[in-house]
């Protein structure tokens, strides 16, 4: 793709930036990628085995799961993440995955990706 085009808005930054994590980072069938992916509303989250490029598991703050979620704090997006992330780790372990390598997509590690990782590092997922 063109580095001009990509450059342009914000969203192409962010492509830029996942391409470049994404040359270090892979998926095994050992420790497969959890792949985060924020838009403006929710959240979504894959477990990723890159060798056969199947998707494990697939979850997002829109799911049944989540949709009696409540929360007294004021920022409900951030728990809603927090709380897909340990629902994505509860599942990950029911299918015995237990070490996974992180993909932050290239966001920054910061607000709803980090409340997302921390919610999966509580429901047992190691990276």
């Amino acid at each position: 793709m063109n580095n001009k085009i990509l450059n342009k808005n914000r969203a192409g930054k962010r492509v830029k930036r996942h391409a470049r994590i994404r040359q270090k980072i892979w998926g095994t069938a050992e420790r497969p990628r959890l792949v985060v992916f924020r838009s403006l509303r929710n959240l979504e989250g894959q477990i990723v085995n890159d060798d056969v490029g199947h998707t494990l598991i697939g979850l997002s703050t829109m799911s049944p799961a989540l949709d009696n979620f409540e929360t007294e704090k004021q920022n409900v997006k951030l728990e809603k993440a927090r709380a897909a992330g340990l629902l994505l780790a509860e599942q990950a372990t029911e299918q015995g995955v237990k070490e996974v390598v992180f993909d932050r997509g290239g966001y920054k590690y910061h607000g709803r990706v980090m409340a997302f990782a921390e919610g999966a590092r509580e429901g047992g997922l190691k990276f």
